[in-house]
């Protein structure tokens, strides 16, 4: 009688058979790792130039014999445009603070006081408008400046809003007084950047120190 022949595919004869584990493979060959879970993604960032740092003034933490400047805190330093969305959406706006308020968005490592080494002979740029109506203002200034828009960007120090009782204040700090060129481009492209109409003065901090009240604007635009 002829031997019967296993007329079954080869992987039929493995049905049933336990898969090998690691230790039975041989070396070098390629394991399936196919149901592995893939590791997570990470969400892509887009860094700035500068990092920047908010600061706030709290008028309900100033006694009238405290310095200048000495209830400044830092709030928060971000890096990249989706630290500032995070922290811009989680804020109050100028609109909310309350009167006596100063928001400040400055350069990291310059503090926005007259006495720091950065801004002591520089001067500022300023915009008035009623209350409430600074918001808008206030975060195209940010949007212009943490994103290098201006021509002498790096004679920028930062940025503070200034709520009072009648009016809310946003002013540019610069380093460099004596820079009549820069400090008008920046001027000027400000009031482009804001759609701005009306004439803003240049303040320099040294004349604001000797003069309270009524220091003379050193530039018009």
């Amino acid at each position: 009688m002829a031997e019967e022949t296993d007329t079954r595919p080869p992987s039929a004869g493995s049905r049933g058979r336990p898969a090998p584990d690691d230790n039975d493979r041989e070396d070098g060959e390629i394991t399936d790792d196919s149901s592995a879970p893939a590791p997570p993604l990470q969400p892509a960032t887009h860094p700035l130039e500068h990092s920047w740092t908010f600061w706030f003034d709290n008028p309900q933490g100033k006694s009238k014999q405290a310095a200048w400047g000495s209830s400044i805190r830092p709030i928060h330093t971000f890096s990249t445009v989706e630290d500032f969305w995070g922290l811009y959406n989680n804020i109050h706006h100028p609109s909310k603070l309350i009167v006596g308020a100063d928001f400040h968005c400055f350069k990291n490592k310059i503090e926005p006081k007259w006495e720091d080494p950065i801004c002591a002979n520089g001067g500022k740029w300023t915009i008035s408008c009623g209350r409430g109506k600074s918001d808008t203002m206030w975060l195209h200034t940010l949007l212009a400046m943490i994103g290098e828009q201006f021509d002498y960007g790096d004679e920028i120090c930062g940025a503070v809003v200034s709520v009072r009782g009648k009016q809310e204040r946003i002013a540019i700090w610069t380093k460099n007084a004596a820079n009549e060129a820069a400090q008008v481009s920046i001027g000027k492209q400000w009031k482009e950047f804001l759609d701005y109409k009306d004439s803003i003065g240049f303040i320099v901090h040294d004349d604001a120190k000797k003069m309270e009240k009524g220091p003379k604007n050193r530039y018009t635009v």
